[in-house]
């Protein structure tokens, strides 16, 4: 199954089962083009964890060494953007890019998790841009600037059930239908299991979390107006735009 949020024309916000375009919730069906409804992320992180450099070939691409242990850093609940939503660009930035990511999302808290159990805590997955703000990104150690303003995660459309996204699914990133990201999970540095043993040490994962698990080669910069597609398989398609600030 595939799930998604939505606010109902009552204004009520509904969970429900996701398929081309429609969500059904408390037996009604909403078509979320046609119908008045808004579509939301499709949970309600407390945190975003993101994993740097865990494909080596966008690491190549920044002149960076790939880690001997993955890389990670964390947006937080503001920088969550909703399918469909309009991203609003820092204002007087010679450089913001797209990073297309496969997410998962937590279904579990989940605290000190061994991989070999670690996908037992995982609730399935979505697709997440890591918008990034390279001007401060490249001047900070923490990347606050640079990757946790408003809107720096636009997630979603919904969340796949880990059995519908297969081991080797591919994710691609489109800007104004021009493709400029295509991988897989095949290029992982580091696997979910591992990526989860490694977070859950040190932090716990409340339900509702959410793992980015970093972006393959071929990051590039947006401009005021651009529209944004990030596919992951099994998943679909979370589309966003962008307006300079």
């Amino acid at each position: 199954m595939r799930y998604a949020r939505i606010r109902d024309p009552a204004g009520s916000v509904r969970r429900g089962a996701y398929e081309d375009g429609t969500v059904t919730a408390g037996g009604e069906t909403y078509d979320v083009d046609a119908d008045a409804v808004d579509l939301l992320a499709p949970c309600e992180p407390s945190k975003i964890v993101c994993v740097g450099r865990n494909y080596a070939d966008h690491a190549e691409e920044l002149g960076n060494e790939v880690p001997d242990r993955p890389l990670l850093f964390l947006k937080p609940p503001n920088a969550v953007a909703t399918p469909g939503s309009t991203v609003t660009l820092p204002a007087g930035k010679e450089r913001v890019d797209h990073e297309a990511e496969i997410a998962f999302v937590i279904g579990e808290q989940a605290r000190d998790v061994a991989a070999a159990d670690a996908m037992d805590y995982v609730a399935g997955f979505t697709c997440l841009d890591d918008v990034s703000n390279r001007d401060d990104q490249n001047e900070e150690q923490n990347w606050v600037r640079g990757k946790a303003f408003d809107g720096a995660a636009p997630i979603g459309p919904c969340i796949a059930d880990p059995e519908h996204v297969p081991d080797d699914a591919a994710v691609e990133l489109r800007v104004n239908g021009e493709t400029r990201q295509s991988s897989s999970r095949d290029y992982f540095m580091f696997s979910i299991p591992e990526l989860v043993e490694e977070i859950t040490t040190y932090m716990t994962l409340e339900p509702g979390d959410v793992v980015a698990t970093g972006t393959p080669a071929g990051v590039g910069p947006l401009s005021d107006g651009d529209r944004v597609e990030v596919e992951v398989e099994g998943v679909g398609v979370l589309d966003h735009e962008v307006r300079q600030g």
